[in-house]
Formats: structure tokens, C-alpha cells, sequence
């Protein structure tokens, strides 16, 4: 029997089959992409596919004999959906497409997740970046957020779902793409040097105080 994450997989509720979800930068999908899917969930009987929270496209009750043909047959890299680890990247289409969008929140999502997707870190960290305050990435509920305005980038950091949920506390408000993306190198830093082990950010903050937060990335 393999354990979560191993090749990629989850067990599943029956303990005896297994989920994938291969990775799917910001939910962004082309359509071979998709006709692969298709083609190998009817070759090996995959008795489901659904779209999951994280935008990725998982492969459901999986034989364990199955596993490593269908990977070698999808041809895709897995994505993070268990480990302590940077997980997800979830983004809008913001400027892109949507008549609301006011900043660039999938371009700025497809460069979070070239640079972060599947980092290590103490805790399990989650991404949401919104083009505009209607937060359509779900922002305010992850580990670091990014909310698009027509004055620039607002920052929330703390943010999770969980038994306990946690908005996010706003870190800094109206910058632009490059100050944000500096500033969330250093929200990592600070993060990896000063969390327990499994500590999610939110609790970090809790522990630590936000105005600590602030003063070691330069607010």
C-alpha cells in the first residue's frame, strides 16, 4: 500500500484505491491537456474525475497497479496536495479576461507558482491572488493573499480555512507588482526562519504578533 504523496497519490476513503491531481499552475489548462485526461481516465476505468478547490483536475478510486502507467501516460508533473509544502497557487483571470479585474492576478499567480509551488517550508502554505476586491481567489482565507485595486496590490497574510478559520490580516495595501512580489519573498523568509514545525502562518502570526511581522520585512 503506498502512503499519502508517495508517487504522488492519496488514499483514498476505501483504503484500497488512490487519487491524483497533477499539477495545474493557476488552473490554466490547454485543450490537449485536457483530451490527455480524458484519454487516460477511459483507458485505465477511472471511475472519476473532479475538478478540485485548488483549480487542478484529480483523477479519482485509482488502482495502486495502475499508478505508474498513468503517470508515464499523463506525461505531467504531480501537484502538491499533501506535505508541508507550498501547495497551491489559486488566481482569477483578473486583467486577462474579467471586465472587473484591476490588476494582473494570473499573470502574478503563474509567477507565484513558478517560483514557489512545492517549496518546503514549515507548515503547509496556501496562495490566493484576486484581480480585484471581489476576492474571487478566495484571498482573505490563505496563508498569503494578494488583492488587486485600482491603486495596486493589497496584502493579507494568516489567512486559512480549517476547524479554526482565519481571515487574513492586512500586511500592507497599494503597491505595485514588483514591491509585492519582493514583499512576499520576505513574508517566506521570515516564515521559514521563526515557525514551529507545522506551524500554519496564522498561528505564527498569533504566537509572534503581526507587528513583528511588519518590522522584519522592512514596514
Amino acid at each position: 500500500m503506498l502512503n499519502d504523496g508517495e508517487k504522488g497519490v492519496v488514499l483514498q476513503r476505501d483504503r484500497q484505491t488512490y487519487g491524483i491531481a497533477p499539477h495545474i499552475p493557476c488552473g490554466v489548462v490547454t485543450a490537449a491537456t485536457l483530451r490527455k485526461i480524458a484519454d487516460v481516465a477511459e483507458r485505465y476505468n477511472i471511475p472519476q474525475i473532479k475538478i478540485t478547490s485548488a483549480a487542478r483536475i484529480a483523477l479519482l478510486g485509482i488502482r495502486e497497479e495502475d499508478v505508474d502507467a498513468i503517470w508515464a501516460d499523463l506525461g505531467m508533473d504531480p501537484g502538491n496536495v499533501v506535505g508541508i509544502c507550498v501547495r497551491s497557487i489559486k488566481a482569477c483571470p483578473g486583467t486577462s479576461y474579467c471586465k472587473r479585474g484591476q490588476q494582473d492576478s494570473l499573470g502574478v499567480g503563474m509567477a507565484l507558482d513558478a517560483r514557489y509551488h512545492g517549496m518546503q517550508l514549515p507548515g503547509k502554505v496556501k496562495f490566493g491572488v484576486s484581480g480585484c476586491p471581489n476576492q474571487c481567489g478566495e484571498t482573505s482565507f490563505k496563508d498569503i493573499g494578494l488583492v488587486g485595486t485600482a491603486k495596486g496590490w493589497r496584502v493579507y497574510v494568516g489567512g486559512n480555512g480549517g476547524t479554526t478559520p482565519r481571515i487574513g490580516d492586512v500586511l500592507v495595501q497599494r503597491i505595485d507588482t514588483d514591491a509585492a512580489l519582493a514583499m512576499i519573498d520576505r513574508i517566506i523568509d521570515y516564515y521559514q526562519a521563526n515557525a514551529k514545525p507545522r506551524e500554519r502562518m496564522g498561528k505564527m502570526i498569533e504566537r509572534l504578533g503581526l507587528t513583528d511581522l511588519e518590522e522584519a520585512v522592512g514596514l
